[in-house]
C-alpha cells in the first residue's frame, strides 16, 4: 500500500514554519505498514493543490493532506476539494456544535466566518476533530482515499490516531506489522554491523533490520509483517534474545528510550545518589539527568568547572596534576570525579575534560579526545575517547558515554 503526503501552505515553502507533520505522519504510516513514496509541499494557490492531487493519484493509493482548512480567505483547500470532486457543500450540524463548543470553552462568540467551518463538500465523510473547528474529510475516488486534515500539528495527530489510520486500516485490510527497536550505545554504526553481521544474515525473510544512526546511539528496528500478532512478537522477541548474545553490553533498552531515563531507573531502583563535574560537557550530563521527571529522587548537583581555576578551587584538584598532565588527562579528570563526590556526597559521580573543539588540539591531543571518569563507593575508574571534530556532536557523545560507564556499573 503506497501513501503520499501533501502539506499545504506558503508558510512551509518559505521556511516560516517547519513541516514537522509530514515526518510524524511518514512515521506513524510506516509502522501500520503503509509504504510513504511521496512528500510534497505547495503553496496555497487552487492550481498548485489540484496539481499535487493529480501527480499523488498517480503515484499512491493513499493520499493524506494538511493545512488550508481554516476559516479566513487565505485557507482554499475545501473549496478546491469541493471543486476536484465535483461535490456540492452543505451544512454539517455535528461540526457546526463541535465550533460553538470549542468557542464557549473560551468565551467566544461564534461569527459568521466560523460559522463556516461547518459547510463541507457533501461527497466527503466528515472525521471529527476534537481538537479543533475545522473537521477532517474522507473521499474515495477509483480505489483510492484521499483525506484533508487541518495543519495545526495537535489537531493532525489526534485525527490521525483517533480517526484516519483506524479508518485507513479498517478500508484496506492492512496486516499485521510488529515494530521493535533495541537502543545501543557505545559503538559506531559500521563496527556494530560487523559484530553483528552473523545474526542478521540468519534473519528470517519476514522480518527486516535497519540501522538508524544518532551521534552516541544506533538504533537497530526489527520489522515483522504478516497476518499473526502473537507469533511475529514472538519472533522478535527470540530475535532480540539472540542479539544480547552478540552485544548484551552495548544494548541499554528498547524502544526509544533514552539513555538518561533508564540510568535513572536504575539509580531509582537502587537507591543511589549522582552528582557530576563537567568541563568540556558545560552541564550537558547533568541537563540530560534532570530531563526525566522525578530526577531529584536521585541527583544532587553538578559543578560545572569549566576553568582549572574552578577544578583547582572548588574541587580540589591538584595543581601539580594540571601542570604536569593537563586539564585533559587521566589524572584530573579522576581527581575531578572524587572531588564532586565529595563535595555533594554522592554514591557515584561522573567527570568530564576533553577537548570539543573546533579548536585546541594538539598532536597528542587532537580535537575530539575527552576523559571520563566514575567516581564509585568502591574507588574510581576512568576512560579516555576519540569522538572527532565536531564541537555539538562531541558534547552530545561525552555525555552519553559518561552515562552509560554509570549504567554499566550499575548493571554489574
Amino acid at each position: 500500500m503506497k501513501a503520499e503526503i501533501i502539506s499545504i501552505g506558503d508558510e512551509l515553502l518559505i521556511g516560516q514554519v517547519i513541516n514537522t507533520n509530514a515526518s510524524w505522519m511518514a512515521t506513524e504510516l510506516t509502522l501500520y505498514g503503509i509504504n510513504v513514496v511521496h512528500i510534497a509541499a505547495v503553496s496555497d494557490k487552487g492550481e498548485a493543490i489540484r496539481d499535487a492531487l493529480d501527480q499523488a493519484s498517480e503515484r499512491a493509493d493513499i493520499i493524506l493532506m494538511t493545512g488550508g482548512l481554516g476559516p479566513t480567505k487565505d485557507d482554499i483547500t475545501k473549496k478546491i476539494l469541493a471543486d476536484y470532486f465535483n461535490s456540492e457543500m452543505f451544512f454539517h450540524e455535528p461540526t457546526f456544535e463541535q465550533v460553538k463548543k470549542v468557542f464557549r470553552a473560551r468565551h467566544f462568540e461564534v461569527t459568521e466566518v466560523n460559522r463556516q467551518q461547518a459547510l463541507i463538500p457533501e461527497k466527503c465523510t466528515p472525521l471529527f476533530n476534537r481538537n479543533g473547528t475545522a473537521p477532517g474529510m474522507w473521499f474515495e475516488r477509483e480505489g483510492k482515499v484521499f483525506v484533508s486534515m487541518p495543519g495545526v500539528p495537535f489537531e493532525t495527530k489526534v485525527l490521525m490516531k483517533e480517526q484516519v489510520l483506524p479508518k485507513l486500516k479498517e478500508h484496506f485490510h492492512l496486516g499485521v506489522i510488529i515494530h521493535k527497536t533495541v537502543m545501543t550505545t557505545g559503538m559506531g554504526e559500521s563496527f556494530l554491523a560487523e559484530i553483528i553481521k552473523d545474526w542478521e544474515n540468519n534473519l528470517p525473510d519476514s522480518v527486516k533490520l535497519a540501522y538508524l544512526p544518532q551521534p552516541g546511539i544506533v538504533r537497530l528496528r526489527l520489522t515483522a509483517k504478516g497476518n499473526d500478532e502473537a507469533n511475529l512478537r514472538n519472533k522478535i522477541d527470540v530475535l532480540v534474545s539472540d542479539l544480547h548474545s552478540y552485544i548484551d553490553d552495548l544494548i541499554f533498552g528498547y524502544n526509544d528510550v533514552s539513555l538518561e531515563e533508564v540510568v535513572g531507573n536504575l539509580l531509582n531502583e537502587q537507591g543511589k545518589t549522582v552528582s557530576t563535574a563537567e568541563s568540556c560537557t558545560g552541564g550537558y550530563i547533568a541537563h540530560l539527568i534532570t530531563s526525566i521527571a522525578g530526577s531529584s529522587n536521585y541527583f544532587t548537583g553538578s559543578v560545572v568547572s569549566y576553568s582549572n581555576e574552578a577544578k583547582m578551587n572548588i574541587l580540589e584538584v591538584s595543581k601539580d596534576d594540571i601542570d604536569l598532565h593537563g586539564a585533559v588527562s587521566k589524572e584530573v579528570v579522576e581527581a575531578m570525579a572524587l572531588g564532586v563526590q565529595k563535595k555533594l556526597n554522592t554514591d557515584y559521580a561522573v567527570a568530564t575534560s576533553g577537548i570539543a573543539g573546533p579548536d585546541g588540539g594538539t598532536d597528542d591531543k587532537p580535537v575530539g579526545t575527552t576523559w571520563i571518569a566514575l567516581a564509585t563507593p568502591n574507588g574510581v575508574l576512568s576512560k579516555r575517547f576519540h569522538f572527532g571534530e565536531h564541537r555539538g556532536r562531541n558534547i552530545r557523545r561525552a555525555a552519553l558515554a559518561a552515562l552509560n560507564l554509570l549504567r554499566l556499573v550499575l548493571i554489574k
